[in-house]
This record gives structure tokens, sequence and C-alpha cells, in this order.
């Protein structure tokens, strides 16, 4: 029956959707875009050829589903594809180096990874596939352990269930930075069809296809223990670890024990990976309700910590048993006590280097000086966490630690992007380490307040799906760097920095260039020391905030009187940017 409300199916729209169905390598999405035109619904067909699948931030990651606009087969065959030509036409070693081909336990993800190691075959190059689902953290590290020319991760991370993705590594193990990014887009976009793409079944070289099996992984978890601070250190803790039914158990389980953390308790029903995500809504631990099962099994068994790891394991939540209840610790929270912690206890030697992203903390750039360390921030991501560390490494940095807000941290250069599974088993010492003090990770927080100052964050998201959406996204970020607010919270704003043009603009007329790379970002400066920020998510369709206080604590000041009014200023700044988008 068709849909009155959707609007005439035109022949131009028509035309392309026929032709892509003509061209698309799998039956059930053929068949769902057919049934879509036989029941005329056009508003959905516009949606879903609306325009490819943006490359962006580390790759693809869209909704699961037929047409340009969604992540299915083709899709994967033709940004294979372009992946491939770039290259051949800028890495001459591309053909023996080959590509690493990861992939975790969502639907579709196998047979993406197959479609992707067919197109690379076809295309004259080495595979290296893994022989079963893996934390995107591995298949970094077998990047780097195999030498090869690049990476690919089907992967939607801790998306919902109908989402998938496909991020890219480049040879130097870290996500793909300018100038590949674009270069990879522009090859991607000259593939004409999947039809002229060259796909060689693996048994036809098997000369050329490496499998990629437990011994990779076993070099892996082998690798930790280097920035391991003390091997021997106190193990006195009872863990609850949960996957979120995605690839993690298993390895976050073995990296604790082999660092001699036995008292480990998984949440069973969260353990075996599994793309329908039963027990939970959303599958990422920032979002409530996802650690509700955790959170049971932990006062069952009276555990001191809660490890959680999103689907592909690349990131880490915890909570922490403060005076008898669990405390949910936020990501800059988690990040910069690791920071202090492998600062503070941690070999001396050398200029040591840790590096946060802009939507970070400050706090991380104190925590840095105290230590007389090397501290910085880059654009939002690990790929520019780990482009900076590498660049700096050349001049005889050493890389401690790196860490974004979204539960994303580097301990050591192991591996050249966020990993969950390393990061928990640093968590854990920390922790172990805090009792054997006689403190908690909490207890450690209020320490660092009084050592570092004191900042308060917070961030929150405006979710705009669709094509309006991307105009209202579109129309939010223009509006920031067109008509900047004069003050948020009642502080004064005292300089704007867009991102996209290089310059921060002061309130008193002075213009900078900004030290950063080009990106969709703006950010506020206000009187003294707070600030906002706003970008378009790199993900997901949503406007994210992103707001900072920096709050000085008196001498007589008890620490959460002084939390208190870093509260209170950000519930009013939040309160201003609401006020101004809606408006």
């Amino acid at each position: 029956m068709r849909d009155p409300k959707a609007g005439e199916l035109d022949a131009t729209l028509r035309a392309r959707v026929e032709a892509w169905i003509a061209d698309d390598p799998d039956p059930e999405t053929a068949d769902e875009l057919r049934a879509l035109v036989d029941a005329g619904h056009a508003a959905a067909l516009r949606e879903r050829f609306a325009g490819f699948l943006q490359f962006g931030t580390a790759g693809l990651r869209g909704l699961l589903g037929g047409g340009p606009a969604r992540m299915n087969r083709a899709v994967v065959i033709r940004a294979t594809a372009g992946l491939c030509a770039y290259l051949r036409a800028t890495r001459p070693d591309a053909a023996e180096r080959g590509v690493v081909i990861g992939y975790d336990a969502r639907r579709k993800s196998r047979r993406f990874a197959e479609d992707v190691a067919e197109v690379v075959l076809g295309a004259g190059l080495r595979v290296r596939l893994f022989d079963a689902p893996v934390p995107t953290p591995l298949g970094a590290f077998a990047l780097l352990d195999r030498d090869a020319a690049a990476a690919v991760v089907v992967t939607a991370s801790h998306n919902p269930p109908d989402y998938n993705g496909y991020k890219v590594f480049w040879g130097d193990g870290a996500q793909i930075v300018p100038p590949h990014d674009r270069g990879i887009a522009e090859a991607i976009t000259a593939v004409s069809s999947v039809a002229s793409v060259t796909r060689a079944p693996l048994e036809t070289a098997p000369s050329r296809v490496e499998t990629l099996g437990p011994e990779l992984g076993e070099r892996y978890l082998a690798a930790l223990p280097a920035y391991r601070l003390d091997p021997e250190g106190p193990r006195d803790l009872r863990i609850v670890t949960t996957a979120l039914h995605g690839v993690g158990d298993a390895w976050t389980r073995r990296a604790l024990a082999d660092a001699g953390f036995t008292d480990v308790h998984p949440v069973a029903a969260q353990a075996e990976p599994d793309g329908r995500f039963p027990t939970v809504a959303f599958p990422n631990p920032e979002e409530d309700g996802a650690l509700d099962l955790a959170l049971e099994l932990a006062e069952e068994t009276g555990a001191d910590l809660v490890l959680a790891n999103d689907p592909d394991a690349d990131r880490l939540a915890a909570l922490v048993r403060h005076e008898g209840a669990l405390v949910a610790l936020n990501g800059n929270e988690i990040g910069c006590l690791l920071a202090h912690f492998l600062l503070e206890q941690g070999a001396k030697e050398g200029e040591r280097l840790v590096l946060s992203s802009v939507v970070s903390s400050p706090w991380l750039l104190n925590i840095g000086a105290h230590h007389g360390a090397r501290a910085e921030q880059t654009l939002t991501g690990h790929k520019w966490i780990h482009a900076r560390a590498m660049e700096l490494e050349k001049e005889g940095a050493r890389f401690v630690y790196g860490y974004e807000e979204a539960l994303g941290y580097a301990v050591g250069p192991v591996v050249r992007d966020k990993d969950g599974v390393h990061a928990a088993v640093a968590f854990a010492e920390l922790t172990a380490w805090c009792r054997s003090q006689g403190r908690t990770p909490v207890d450690e927080l209020a320490r660092m307040a009084r050592l570092y100052g004191l900042y308060r964050s917070r961030q929150i998201s405006r979710v705009l799906p669709g094509t309006d959406g991307r105009a209202a996204i579109d129309a939010t970020m223009r509006r920031a760097r067109e008509a900047p607010p004069k003050s948020l919270g009642g502080v004064a704003v005292v300089a704007t920095s867009d991102f996209a043009r290089g310059e921060t603009r002061h309130a008193d007329g002075r213009v900078e260039a900004l030290a950063f790379p080009r990106a969709n970002l703006v950010r506020f400066e206000l009187e003294g020391g707070h600030r906002a920020m706003l970008r378009p998510s790199g993900t997901e369709p949503k406007v994210k905030y992103y707001f900072d206080a920096r709050v000085d604590v008196g001498a007589a000041e008890s620490l959460d009187a002084a939390k208190a009014r870093g509260e209170a200023l950000l519930g009013e700044m939040v309160k201003d940017v609401r006020t101004d988008r809606e408006g």
C-alpha cells in the first residue's frame, strides 16, 4: 500500500534507485529498496539517496540498510576500492605490506570484512584477516605488528544495534588524518560502481592471505606489562567487568589476570558477543541504564570496582566503591586520575608527554605542569592525539599517556589509539594502589583538587537526525561563529576561537592565529579560565556542547563547597546555551 504522505517518487530519483538496485551485490538490501519503491515511500528513498555516507572522522559509520547513505555491502566495497587505489598511488610498498582487516560482532560485520578482503586481494594487495571478532585496539596493534600499509576495522563502536561502521588506520598505527582522509574520500568518489570493482575470492590466492589468530593476541597481551607501573604492586581488589555484549570480555579478563587481578566477576548475560545487544537499549557505558546489570552484580559480590568496555573495547567506564557506595566517574575524572597516577608513580626519565583532546578538561595541563611533563591538547579524537605524539617523539619526547573525555584512554604506545583493555588494567592498578594508601579514587580526586586546582566539566548534546537535522546543525555552528554570545552564566566571554577559520577573536578586537589544524569547532573562553565549546559529532547526527568551570579552592573552604560553586556556574552556562539554541 502506498504512503499518501510520502510524496511522489519522481523520475530522477526512481532512476537513481533503480541503478543502485541493479549494482547492489546484496539481495537483502536490493529487496529492501525494491519494497520501498513498490510502496511509494518517496521520503524514505530521498533520505537514503540524499548523498553518499560521508567518509569522516575515522572512516564510515551509519545505519544499516540499502542506498548510498546507509552502511551496506555496496558502500563497503566502493570504500575499499577507493582505499586501495589511494594506497597504491601513495605507498609503493602497499602491495606487499598489505591491509589488516578486523571486525566486531555486529550484524553484517563478518560479511563486510570478507568484502573488504576480496577487494584488497583483487587490487593486488596482501590480505591480513582476523579469523574471529576482535577488539578495535587489537586491529590497530596488528597493523604495527605485521608492518601493514593500513588497517580496516569493521565496527560501529558504541552505537545502537542498527548501526555499523568502517574505521581506517594508516601504516603508522593511528587513525587517518589529513591529507590521507581527504585523499581516500576523493578516491572513493572516483569509484563509479560496484560492478567496476575487481574482487578476488580469498581461496584463489592463498599465498597472499594471512589469517590472524590467537598468536597475535598473545603478542598484544605480552606487550602490555612494559607499561605497567609495578607488576608486584597491590592487587587486593574485587572487580566486576562487563563487555556490553561486545568483543572485550575475554581480552579484558585475560589482561587483568595476567596483571595479577584474580578476583574478577564478569556480567555473564553480557559477556558473549551479540550484535542484537539484548539487555541494553544503547550499548554505550555512558548511557543511563547500560550498567544496571553490572551494578547489580557489584552489589551482590561486594565489588570494589566496576570496569565496563564498550562493544569494540576501545573505551572504558569505571565505578568505584567509596564510603560503601558505588560512585560513577566521568571520562575527565578517569582520564585525569590516570594521568596523575602515571606521572606521580611512573618513571621520571626523559621529557614525559601527556596529551588530551581540546574538548577534554584543561585539568590535564595543570597536572602535567606540576610534574614537569609536557602537556598539550589536540583536536578531538585519538587520531590527533597520536599524530601529535609521534611528532613530538621525533623530538625526543616520551609518550606516557593520552585521553579524550568520551572514555578513550591510551597508556603508552602499545596501540596508537584508545584502548579499553589496557586502560582497564591501568585503572585497576590505580584503584589497588589507592587502597594500599588507605584511599579510594574518589579520595584521590579530592587530593588532586588541592594539588592541581579544581575543574568541573559537563557535556550536553542535541540530536538532529536526517537531512533537516544536518541543516539545523550547520545553522547552529554558523550562528556560533557569526553571533557569539557576549557572556555565558553571567561571565563575560573574552575570546571566541573558530577552529574552521584558524583564528581567535578577542573581545578587545585582537585577532590571533590558532595553532591547530582546521576543524568544525567553536570555543568560547570566559573570564576566570572557564570555557564552553560546541562541535558536530563525527559519528552521530548531533551537536555536542562542552563546558568547563575552573574553581579556586579557598584554604579554609571544603571541597564540596568549591564543587558546588563550579556546578552552579556550569548550570548557568548550560541554561544560557539552551535558551540561545531554542531562540
